[in-house]
């Protein structure tokens, strides 16, 4: 049981040396391994965040340029709805000015046409007048059987046309 004994025995040099070494490995494992990959993971969980707080400003701006787009579309629609009725009432007002200028153009042709018929029927009425009085003369010469000088004719046409007027 010696060996054994030996074999399984605490020397205290023994285990100061394994406790140094393990400290030893502890610190430089610490300084080489443990405090870069602790930088590194907070290096990239500051990447992570800043990764989120840029998408949570993207996102915060893409709905700001959603309002402002759909604001402008909003008044697009407003200021295009309007043209059409500004259109649509200039449209009623060129209508409007063109019946009102039509009605005046036939109101001036009416009233020409009126005014052209009482010439005509003047014209008619001293031609027949005329032609009355001619007939008369012939009448006249005949019913009396004379000649006429032409003072007496004139003086009998004139007459005639008088009464002539007076029936009417």
């Amino acid at each position: 049981m010696g060996y054994f004994e030996s074999f399984i025995g605490v020397n205290f040099w023994t285990a100061l040396f394994v406790l140094l070494n393990t400290l030893l490995i502890f610190f430089v494992a610490k300084k080489f391994l443990v405090v870069p990959v602790h930088k590194m993971i907070t290096d990239r969980q500051k990447e992570i965040d800043d990764m989120y707080e840029n998408a949570g400003k993207a996102e915060k701006e893409a709905g700001d340029m959603k309002k402002e787009y759909q604001q402008l579309l909003s008044d697009a629609q407003q200021t295009g709805e309007r043209m059409v009725k500004e259109a649509a009432k200039r449209g009623a007002q060129r209508e409007e000015e063109i019946v009102r200028k039509a009605n005046e153009e036939a109101a001036q042709i009416i009233t020409k046409a009126e005014n052209d018929a009482l010439l005509e029927k003047k014209k008619a009425i001293n031609d027949a007048k005329d032609e009355i009085s001619g007939i008369a003369m012939a009448i006249a010469e005949k019913v009396v059987l004379r000649e006429l000088n032409e003072k007496d004719h004139q003086d009998l046409v004139d007459r005639f046309i008088d009464e002539l007027g007076d029936n009417k």
